[in-house]
């Protein structure tokens, strides 16, 4: 029986063996350069993450933080199909926006200042899509990096600067129903003087709440409606008055009750449940709005629809 024969590898196919050798190690450290530096965000990120949702249970202006990632998820989820189909085109900007969100956290850090620190992440995760997928995928992620936004608490100065006009105008449209009802008022700042009793509008009362939560599911909505995004933005906007209305009946209601069964009806229990319920009646008010534009849309649509 003839001895088994054994052809020597050419030259060719060690190099090939070679340069297949080469990018396995080459994706490997690639891979392992990935993983060292998402490991080191997570562990700078970490903090900011557990003070975000900290403040998501103790600050009620910003309790639907909750719901906002997992509304993020679901709009994600639901573009999956357009994020297969778009070529990704990698761009090294989104490496220019990395540096550029890691200094605004080193600033946002050395200077106590966690709304820096915490949109640095939103600016991360641009930088992260644009380096990795290119600019049309930012483009198709804009909208759900606003609604994150929408769950960072503004900076005090800032939140101060927008509380106490909204104060002042809640007091005013608030005095304006009380004198359509009948009942006399003098107003002096975010203070209702009434014949039974005195209503100071506090921070609480001054509509923020509402505006900041009306505003996120606004967004919310609009994603759903087929038109046009200056419509969309319109519909978005459409929740600062519909809040801040909401909150001044709310008020005008305080004193509506307080004059016809006695203050000691208008607090407690109801001034902490009329805040829920004025806030759904907002809720389905920009729900019946977006239901009107969604039939006008589509009436529009018809065949020799004008």
């Amino acid at each position: 029986m003839p001895a088994p024969t054994y052809a020597a590898p050419t030259a060719a196919a060690a190099e090939s063996t070679r340069r297949e050798a080469r990018a396995t190690s080459n994706r490997w450290s690639v891979g392992s350069i990935y993983a060292v530096v998402l490991a080191t965000l997570g562990l700078v990120y970490a903090p900011v993450l557990a003070g975000l949702v900290h403040d998501w249970e103790t600050n009620p202006n910003y309790s639907h933080g909750f719901i906002i990632p997992f509304a993020v998820a679901f709009f994600v989820w639901q573009q999956r199909d357009r994020l297969r189909a778009t070529p990704a085109k990698p761009s090294h900007w989104g490496l220019a926006l990395a540096v550029a969100a890691e200094a605004q956290y080193l600033i946002g850090f050395l200077g106590a200042e966690y709304f820096l620190q915490r949109t640095s992440l939103l600016l991360l995760i641009a930088g992260a899509i644009v380096y990795l997928y290119g600019w049309r995928h930012l483009h198709m992620q804009l909208f759900s990096l606003a609604l994150l936004f929408l769950a960072i608490p503004l900076p005090m100065i800032i939140f101060n600067a927008i509380a106490f006009p909204l104060q002042l105008l809640a007091s005013s449209w608030a005095a304006a129903m009380l004198v359509r009802f009948g009942i006399p008022v003098f107003r002096e700042g975010n203070i209702l003087v009434l014949p039974q009793r005195t209503l100071d509008v506090a921070e609480a009362c001054s509509g923020i709440r509402s505006l900041f939560s009306l505003l996120a599911l606004a967004m919310m909505v609009a994603y759903f409606v087929p038109t046009r995004f200056w419509v969309k933005l319109g519909l978005v906007a459409s929740a600062v008055p519909l809040a801040l209305a909401a909150n001044a009946f709310r008020i005008a209601a305080t004193g509506l009750i307080g004059r016809w069964f006695g203050p000691e009806y208008s607090e407690g229990f109801f001034h902490l449940f009329s805040g829920w319920l004025i806030f759904v009646f907002a809720f389905c008010g920009l729900l019946l709005e977006a239901g009107l534009l969604s039939r006008w849309l589509g009436h529009r649509r018809r065949p020799g629809a004008r």
